[in-house]
Protein backbone atom coordinates (compact mmCIF):
# COMPACT_ATOMS: atom_id res chain seq x y z
CA UNK A 1 0.00 0.00 0.00
CA UNK A 2 0.95 3.26 -0.73
CA UNK A 3 1.86 6.15 1.59
CA UNK A 4 -1.58 8.32 2.53
CA UNK A 5 -0.95 12.17 1.13
CA UNK A 6 -0.96 14.77 4.40
CA UNK A 7 -3.99 15.46 5.89
CA UNK A 8 -3.51 19.36 4.54
CA UNK A 9 -4.15 17.89 0.62
CA UNK A 10 -6.94 15.76 2.02
CA UNK A 11 -8.47 19.05 3.62
CA UNK A 12 -7.95 20.80 0.55
CA UNK A 13 -9.40 18.21 -1.69
CA UNK A 14 -12.31 17.37 0.86
CA UNK A 15 -12.45 18.19 4.08
CA UNK A 16 -11.87 21.43 4.32
CA UNK A 17 -13.33 22.46 0.55
CA UNK A 18 -17.06 24.34 0.12
CA UNK A 19 -18.87 24.80 -2.77
CA UNK A 20 -18.70 28.27 -4.03
CA UNK A 21 -21.60 30.28 -4.32
CA UNK A 22 -19.98 33.68 -5.14
CA UNK A 23 -16.54 34.36 -5.98
CA UNK A 24 -13.69 37.23 -5.76
CA UNK A 25 -12.59 38.78 -9.12
CA UNK A 26 -9.08 37.09 -9.03
CA UNK A 27 -8.64 35.90 -12.95
CA UNK A 28 -7.29 31.99 -13.63
CA UNK A 29 -4.59 32.12 -16.15
CA UNK A 30 -4.91 29.68 -18.83
CA UNK A 31 -1.91 27.83 -17.76
CA UNK A 32 -3.85 26.96 -14.58
CA UNK A 33 -6.55 25.76 -16.88
CA UNK A 34 -4.26 23.58 -19.08
CA UNK A 35 -2.01 22.44 -16.01
CA UNK A 36 -6.23 21.60 -14.61
CA UNK A 37 -6.65 19.37 -17.82
CA UNK A 38 -3.26 17.93 -17.21
CA UNK A 39 -3.85 16.43 -14.32
CA UNK A 40 -7.56 15.18 -14.92
CA UNK A 41 -6.81 13.18 -18.30
CA UNK A 42 -4.73 10.41 -15.98
CA UNK A 43 -8.03 9.17 -13.82
CA UNK A 44 -9.71 6.10 -15.13
CA UNK A 45 -12.29 5.89 -17.41
CA UNK A 46 -13.76 2.43 -19.35
CA UNK A 47 -11.28 1.74 -22.07
CA UNK A 48 -9.15 4.58 -21.22
CA UNK A 49 -12.63 5.93 -23.33
CA UNK A 50 -11.99 9.66 -22.13
CA UNK A 51 -15.88 11.05 -23.40
CA UNK A 52 -15.69 14.19 -21.13
CA UNK A 53 -15.04 17.37 -23.10
CA UNK A 54 -14.24 20.39 -21.45
CA UNK A 55 -15.43 24.27 -22.93
CA UNK A 56 -13.67 26.65 -20.68
CA UNK A 57 -16.35 29.72 -20.54
CA UNK A 58 -13.94 32.84 -19.57
CA UNK A 59 -14.94 36.27 -21.92
CA UNK A 60 -17.77 38.30 -21.09
CA UNK A 61 -19.41 37.23 -24.95
CA UNK A 62 -19.25 33.72 -23.84
CA UNK A 63 -20.64 34.18 -20.63
CA UNK A 64 -23.65 36.22 -22.21
CA UNK A 65 -23.98 33.12 -24.44
CA UNK A 66 -24.77 30.99 -21.45
CA UNK A 67 -26.75 33.42 -19.04
CA UNK A 68 -30.43 32.89 -20.62
CA UNK A 69 -29.56 29.19 -19.75
CA UNK A 70 -29.22 29.38 -16.36
CA UNK A 71 -31.66 28.55 -13.45
CA UNK A 72 -31.87 32.65 -12.18
CA UNK A 73 -30.89 31.30 -8.74
CA UNK A 74 -27.35 30.74 -10.72
CA UNK A 75 -27.16 33.49 -12.83
CA UNK A 76 -25.06 35.99 -10.81
CA UNK A 77 -22.39 33.43 -9.29
CA UNK A 78 -21.72 32.28 -12.66
CA UNK A 79 -21.40 35.54 -14.07
CA UNK A 80 -18.95 36.74 -11.02
CA UNK A 81 -16.72 33.27 -11.63
CA UNK A 82 -13.76 34.12 -13.42
CA UNK A 83 -14.14 30.36 -15.61
CA UNK A 84 -17.27 28.49 -16.02
CA UNK A 85 -16.72 25.25 -17.36
CA UNK A 86 -18.83 23.30 -19.59
CA UNK A 87 -18.30 19.40 -18.84
CA UNK A 88 -20.37 17.98 -21.58
CA UNK A 89 -20.46 14.14 -23.18
CA UNK A 90 -18.61 13.34 -26.58
CA UNK A 91 -21.63 10.78 -27.89
CA UNK A 92 -18.72 9.73 -30.72
CA UNK A 93 -16.08 9.43 -28.24
CA UNK A 94 -15.53 6.00 -29.71
CA UNK A 95 -13.79 7.27 -32.76
CA UNK A 96 -10.85 7.79 -30.78
CA UNK A 97 -10.56 4.29 -28.86
CA UNK A 98 -8.57 2.94 -31.74
CA UNK A 99 -5.81 5.62 -30.82
CA UNK A 100 -6.75 5.83 -26.85
CA UNK A 101 -7.03 1.70 -26.33
CA UNK A 102 -4.48 0.19 -28.66
CA UNK A 103 -4.39 -3.07 -26.26
CA UNK A 104 -7.52 -3.90 -27.90
CA UNK A 105 -10.21 -2.56 -30.62
CA UNK A 106 -12.93 -1.74 -28.62
CA UNK A 107 -14.79 1.26 -30.75
CA UNK A 108 -17.34 -1.67 -32.41
CA UNK A 109 -18.68 -2.36 -29.43
CA UNK A 110 -20.13 1.26 -28.77
CA UNK A 111 -20.25 1.94 -32.67
CA UNK A 112 -23.33 -0.10 -33.31
CA UNK A 113 -25.06 0.49 -29.76
CA UNK A 114 -25.78 3.78 -29.14
CA UNK A 115 -27.32 2.76 -25.63
CA UNK A 116 -24.30 1.63 -24.89
CA UNK A 117 -22.39 4.39 -26.02
CA UNK A 118 -24.26 7.19 -24.41
CA UNK A 119 -24.35 5.17 -21.03
CA UNK A 120 -20.88 4.67 -21.15
CA UNK A 121 -20.69 8.60 -22.34
CA UNK A 122 -22.51 9.66 -19.11
CA UNK A 123 -21.05 7.49 -16.45
CA UNK A 124 -17.33 8.26 -17.22
CA UNK A 125 -18.08 12.02 -18.63
CA UNK A 126 -19.55 12.33 -15.27
CA UNK A 127 -16.18 10.85 -13.67
CA UNK A 128 -14.26 12.88 -15.48
CA UNK A 129 -16.28 16.18 -14.07
CA UNK A 130 -15.82 14.53 -10.53
CA UNK A 131 -11.87 14.67 -11.52
CA UNK A 132 -11.90 17.87 -13.01
CA UNK A 133 -13.26 19.19 -9.37
CA UNK A 134 -10.54 17.38 -7.50
CA UNK A 135 -7.51 18.68 -9.84
CA UNK A 136 -9.16 22.08 -9.83
CA UNK A 137 -8.80 21.58 -5.65
CA UNK A 138 -5.77 20.21 -6.20
CA UNK A 139 -4.51 23.64 -7.98
CA UNK A 140 -6.08 25.96 -5.27
CA UNK A 141 -9.06 26.73 -7.05
CA UNK A 142 -12.62 26.46 -5.22
CA UNK A 143 -15.91 25.19 -7.72
CA UNK A 144 -19.19 25.48 -7.83
CA UNK A 145 -20.60 22.34 -10.08
CA UNK A 146 -24.05 23.28 -10.55
CA UNK A 147 -27.09 21.15 -12.60
CA UNK A 148 -29.57 24.14 -12.33
CA UNK A 149 -29.42 24.88 -16.39
CA UNK A 150 -31.18 24.04 -19.19
CA UNK A 151 -28.96 21.56 -21.03
CA UNK A 152 -30.47 21.99 -24.37
CA UNK A 153 -29.96 25.79 -24.49
CA UNK A 154 -27.04 25.55 -24.21
CA UNK A 155 -26.15 22.36 -26.32
CA UNK A 156 -28.26 24.75 -28.78
CA UNK A 157 -25.97 27.27 -28.19
CA UNK A 158 -22.36 25.94 -27.78
CA UNK A 159 -22.90 22.35 -29.66
CA UNK A 160 -24.99 22.87 -32.36
CA UNK A 161 -23.80 20.27 -34.53
CA UNK A 162 -25.74 17.79 -31.78
CA UNK A 163 -22.69 15.66 -31.15
CA UNK A 164 -21.39 17.07 -27.61
CA UNK A 165 -23.94 17.09 -25.18
CA UNK A 166 -23.80 19.22 -21.85
CA UNK A 167 -23.72 17.23 -18.57
CA UNK A 168 -23.13 19.84 -16.08
CA UNK A 169 -21.00 23.17 -15.16
CA UNK A 170 -18.33 24.13 -12.78
CA UNK A 171 -17.92 27.68 -11.88
CA UNK A 172 -14.38 28.20 -11.00
CA UNK A 173 -12.15 30.38 -8.97
CA UNK A 174 -11.36 32.13 -5.86
CA UNK A 175 -14.40 31.96 -3.43
CA UNK A 176 -15.80 35.15 -1.76
CA UNK A 177 -16.07 33.57 1.52
CA UNK A 178 -19.06 36.24 2.50
CA UNK A 179 -20.97 33.69 0.14
CA UNK A 180 -19.97 30.74 1.68
CA UNK A 181 -23.23 28.11 3.11
CA UNK A 182 -22.93 26.58 6.16
CA UNK A 183 -21.57 22.78 5.95
CA UNK A 184 -23.99 20.72 5.51
CA UNK A 185 -24.24 17.21 7.18
CA UNK A 186 -22.85 14.29 5.54
CA UNK A 187 -24.11 10.56 6.23
CA UNK A 188 -22.15 8.09 8.03
CA UNK A 189 -20.64 4.74 7.25
CA UNK A 190 -23.26 3.37 8.63
CA UNK A 191 -26.19 5.44 6.71
CA UNK A 192 -24.19 5.16 3.55
CA UNK A 193 -22.18 1.90 3.07
CA UNK A 194 -21.74 -1.56 4.13
CA UNK A 195 -18.78 -3.91 4.25
CA UNK A 196 -20.01 -7.57 3.27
Amino acid sequence: MKNAIADAALDQLFRAAHTAHGFLPEPVADATLHALHDLLKWAPTAFNSQPARFVFLRSAAAKERLKPTLSPSNVAQTMAAPVTVIVALDTRFFDHLPAQYPAYDARPLYAGNAALALATAQRNGTLQGGYLILAARALGLDCGPMSGFDAAAVDAAFFPDGQFKSNFLVNLGTADPARNYPRGPRLSFAEAAEIL
